[in-house]
């Protein structure tokens, strides 16, 4: 019997802290599992259950919410189906339920392809692509989208993983955001301006404990070094697990909830999600890349793990 979110893509290699294993699924091209050591540094869903709050899954050609699904394109007002009902929103893109084909698979890395179709309130025709490669101390996530069609087709990208260090409740991890804007929104989760971090509790720069807060929130102005943000989760042990992304991920948004669905039943949980442009930025134009005809994008993010003790041979 096939698994509710398809073809299971494994990967193993080896590194210092013992062998690292991830597993990515045919629908949505979600990072379902991954692991060092035998210990899980993304929360993991069982094979038999659907993706849970869109674990892991790609998010094209827009992350987060377009209020009411609708969206300027240059004039011409575009009606996208409404994904989210209970806040009459379009959410997290075209590709979240599309199967995705695989287009290079090795030991420790597999290369998935999936297209966007002209369709409701999207008129663009999009090639994409998502690889996983293993990496000495993590995973390294590099997608590219091509546009196949007619006009500057708006496009952003984003991505839904679950952090976790899987021998340790999530809700004893701290989190930290390196962003120095919060961005406030509505009753719909839906951006109504922004607003500084400083003295409020979404300064998360020096962290807090996952269990103490309630967010799903995101962040601008997100600290850029040597041509990469960093956010991630510790434990108190220092072992880490953090979230990169490249210049193009000027966004994050951060999630957390005690009722993940996990492999043996509800858990802490919280995700730490790289995003190229906020919620609704088909209309702010806020972090929105054109994709000219015929051209590509490629932009990269991944999942560092530190601290983990080094196995013996």
């Amino acid at each position: 019997m096939s698994a509710p979110t398809g073809e299971q893509h494994e990967l193993r290699s080896e590194s210092p802290a013992g062998e690292l294993r991830a597993i990515v699924t045919e629908l949505g091209a979600s990072l379902r599992l991954a692991s060092v050591g035998g210990v899980e540094i993304v929360q993991s869903y069982a094979e038999d259950a659907p993706t849970p709050s869109c674990a892991g899954v790609v998010l094209v050609p827009w992350p987060n919410r377009i209020p009411d699904g609708r969206w300027d394109d240059g004039g011409v007002e575009r009606q996208l189906a409404i994904t989210e009902p209970p806040k009459n929103n379009a959410i997290h893109g075209l590709l979240r339920y599309s199967p995705y084909t695989v287009a290079a698979h090795s030991d420790a890395s597999v290369t998935l392809e999936a297209p966007v179709f002209p369709q409701l309130g999207y008129p663009y025709h999009l090639d994409t692509s998502v690889t996983y490669e293993l990496v000495d101390d993590g995973i390294t996530v590099t997608h590219t989208l091509r546009n196949l069609g007619e006009g500057n087709a708006p496009v952003a990208v984003g991505t839904h993983p679950f952090l976790t260090i899987g021998d340790l409740s999530a809700a004893d991890l701290t989190v930290r955001v390196a962003a120095d804007t919060h961005i406030d929104v509505d009753e719909r989760l839906n951006p109504t301006g922004t607003t500084a971090v400083d003295g409020t509790r979404f300064d998360l720069r020096d962290g807090v404990k996952i269990g103490a807060i309630d967010l799903d929130d995101a962040w601008a102005d997100v600290h850029i070094v040597d041509g990469r943000s960093s956010h991630s989760i510790t434990a108190d042990d220092g072992r880490s697990v953090e979230m990169w992304a490249d210049e193009h991920f000027g966004y994050v948004q951060v999630y957390n909830t005690d009722a993940f669905p996990g492999q043996d039943g509800a858990v802490w949980a919280v995700a730490v999600e790289p995003m190229t442009g906020p919620a609704n930025s088909f209309n702010s134009g806020a972090g929105l890349h054109r994709l000219a005809p015929g051209a590509s994008w490629t932009v990269r993010w991944g999942i560092r793990f530190s601290g983990f003790p080094t196995q013996a041979s």
